[in-house]
């Protein structure tokens, strides 16, 4: 019977060969494609052809831009909706936090619509604006920043809930205002949840391929230029080369989060007090006011889906209807799309869930080697650098060469299953590792003193006790898995559509309220299953004293 030091070397091992055969060797074929050059010409040929290109170039000038906009938009935004959820005395704080993070529940391409119907050429508002439409640059930005805007606010809520209550009371011994407490003690801590949530929503937008494609017009951005070139022009070399130049800075910014984290984490003492806010009616009320009003926002953008998606024809026949959830008569794979994606969500749910605790566990609390666990660690975290569109490609390009081994897999709905939880893996294994350490690292050796080991200690003690933790796992990468575009988009196979794709291949074909109506039923199912997790999370861990 082999050992455990043994097992876990072997483990860990078998993960690295994951990783290697799902991330590494993929995003190795997909550069390989971007150098690959005809008889004669230079090895970097692709990328002076690219550059040269008027339009190709526009689109990569046009990306950063466009990142740097919502990200300086959402940043300030955000921070004031954290603010209000972790720093006030709000009353329906529960309500405000829910109704905030709505759009991450629908694909990105969702907050597109919306904005068609409002200001596009037959929208609502249009004539407000004497007939001007969204088309182009700002209805990208406006879709992007709603879509991301509460992926910044999941990252800052952490940041505030995790300040020393004592720097608040030491700035009032020392008469500091209200103002030179913000920036001198508010700001410094939540300096890597403001790193965090910049790098997100940069990484975000860059890759997002959904705002574009249905609000862009002329504007073009790298991730439509890669949808162009491999869906269109099947020119996969041109393909690969935009998708590096989106993998590139994802990859930089995910290391300058790193290095903020670990900086910040030595900022964090165990004497530390929860800060408490004290009472303060015009804080809260002003706070309370831009918060709301964000909030309510966000949801008219939804509401203004579902509208479309229950009337006969905008704008000219509010009459209610049902006629465009009837998705068996439009392109896109009618309900079994929905279906589809539900058995795919539940699948990376379940698989991801797994993988992610069993490999947190290896890299943290077993005997394993230092250098497997490191590579392990770096492995692990290596997808949130890795852009769903170029993630994507890569698998294409990949796995559908005959004489890769896993070729087997290409065409089938395990490839979808693959890609999703490799590109949304990063998360869960922070989390589960989160969880781990919250433990005490005390039942190994009683497990040991029983004649159990470690992996059973595991199973029947840590995995119960981390139970609700991993209940939010399953629920994120289920809601993930419904609403990705780019991770899918060059992968379906022909008889397996996806709820998410369906609502940019309608959109495609001119048929946007069965977009909208099938946005919402992502939206719905979504929904569903946020409230399941919440409530089973609550069963698990008891009645609070």
């Amino acid at each position: 019977m082999i050992g455990e030091r043994t097992a876990a070397n072997l483990i860990a091992l078998a993960f690295l060969v994951l990783f290697a055969a799902f991330l590494v060797a993929p995003l190795g074929v997909l550069g390989a494609q971007a150098l690959h050059v005809g008889p004669g010409e230079a090895p970097l040929a692709n990328f002076a052809r690219y550059l040269a290109a008027p339009g190709l170039l526009r689109a990569l000038v046009n990306t950063g831009g466009l990142a740097l906009a919502v990200t300086a938009a959402v940043l300030p935004l955000a921070f004031l909706m954290a603010y209000a959820l972790e720093r006030t005395n709000l009353k329906l704080k529960g309500l405000l936090a829910a109704l905030s993070s709505a759009p991450l529940l629908v694909p990105s391409l969702l907050p597109a619509l919306a904005l068609v119907y409002l200001f596009g050429a037959k929208g609502l508002l249009t004539p407000v604006f004497g007939g001007k439409t969204i088309y182009g640059a700002q209805g990208v930005f406006l879709a992007d920043a709603v879509a991301f805007f509460p992926h910044a606010v999941v990252l800052l809520r952490t940041a505030l809930s995790a300040a020393d209550g004592r720097l608040y009371e030491q700035a009032e011994i020392l008469g500091a205002g209200t103002w030179r407490t913000f920036w001198r003690v508010t700001l410094p801590g939540a300096r890597h949840g403001l790193v965090a949530a910049a790098v997100v929503v940069f990484s975000l937008v860059i890759a997002d391929v959904g705002a574009p494609k249905v609000v862009g017009g002329d504007f073009d951005v790298l991730a439509l230029e890669i949808y162009k070139q491999v869906l269109g022009q099947q020119n996969f070399p041109l393909g690969a080369v935009a998708s590096l130049f989106i993998l590139a800075p994802s990859l930089i910014a995910v290391v300058i989060e790193r290095a903020a984290a670990r900086r910040q984490a030595a900022l964090v003492s165990s004497k530390s007090q929860p800060y408490r806010p004290r009472p303060d009616l015009k804080r809260d009320l002003a706070i309370g006011a831009g918060a709301f009003s964000l909030a309510a926002l966000i949801v008219g953008v939804i509401a203004v889906c579902q509208l479309a998606a229950v009337v006969r024809l905008w704008p000219y026949d509010l009459s209610f209807s049902l006629q465009h959830y009837d998705f068996d008569q439009f392109d896109g794979g009618g309900w079994s799309a929905v279906t589809n994606s539900i058995v795919l969500g539940l699948s990376v749910a379940g698989i991801g869930v797994a993988l992610a605790f069993l490999g947190a566990y290896v890299s943290e609390r077993t005997p394993a080697s230092a250098p497997l666990r490191l590579a392990l660690s770096s492995l692990a975290l290596l997808p949130a650098g890795v852009p769903g569109l170029a993630l994507g490609l890569s698998y294409a390009l990949a796995f559908n060469d005959p004489a890769n081994p896993l070729h087997v897999i290409y065409g089938t709905f395990g490839i979808l299953i693959v890609v999703t939880v490799i590109h949304f893996y990063a998360v869960p294994h922070l989390s589960s590792v989160s969880a781990l350490k919250a433990l005490d690292r005390e039942f190994e050796p009683a497990g040991a003193v029983l004649g159990r080991s470690r992996f059973v200690v595991l199973a029947r003690v840590l995995a119960p006790l981390s139970a609700p933790a991993l209940v939010e796992i399953a629920a994120y990468l289920f809601v993930n898995a419904m609403t990705t575009v780019s991770a899918v988009v060059f992968l379906y196979p022909p008889d397996v559509k996806l709820a998410s794709v369906a609502v940019l291949n309608m959109d495609d074909a001119g048929d946007i309220a069965p977009a909208a109506a099938m946005g919402m039923m992502i939206f719905y199912v979504n929904l569903a299953a946020r409230l399941i997790a919440v409530g089973v999370g609550a069963v698990l861990r008891g009645p609070r004293a």
